[in-house]
């Protein structure tokens, strides 16, 4: 019954040795719910195009700030965005340039393939 079909045990083995932990899947899983988020997507998006704070991004995504606020703390707790303060105002910003560049590959795909 447990018979494998399609490949040998030892190439079991071998694609066994080659996936990640279940520590990094657990870790990926966590990252990729950061896109799951309609708000949050929306809040990486706004960010790629400029540096925001708080109450920029309520105004632009129409949102309240007490939302916002709450989904950028988890973007900042994913490693996805940073801040600074500059005086009262803390600016919110996209870590990394491969944040960026994966929702861009995704919009595009989004636009060849489910149109």
């Amino acid at each position: 019954m447990n018979k494998l079909l399609r490949i040998s045990e030892r190439n079991k083995f071998e694609m066994q040795e080659l996936l990640p932990s279940d520590d990094c899947v657990n870790k990926l899983a966590l990252y990729f719910q950061n896109f799951a988020d309609q708000t949050r997507v929306k809040i990486l998006s706004a960010l790629a195009i400029k540096e925001l704070c708080v109450n920029d991004l309520s105004r632009i995504l129409d949102c309240n700030q007490t939302t916002i606020s709450h989904q950028l703390k988890a973007l900042r707790e994913q490693g996805l965005i940073n801040y600074r303060r500059e005086g009262k105002v803390i600016v919110y910003r996209i870590k990394s340039q491969a944040v960026n560049e994966m929702m861009l590959y995704a919009v595009k795909e989004i636009d060849q393939n489910f149109a």
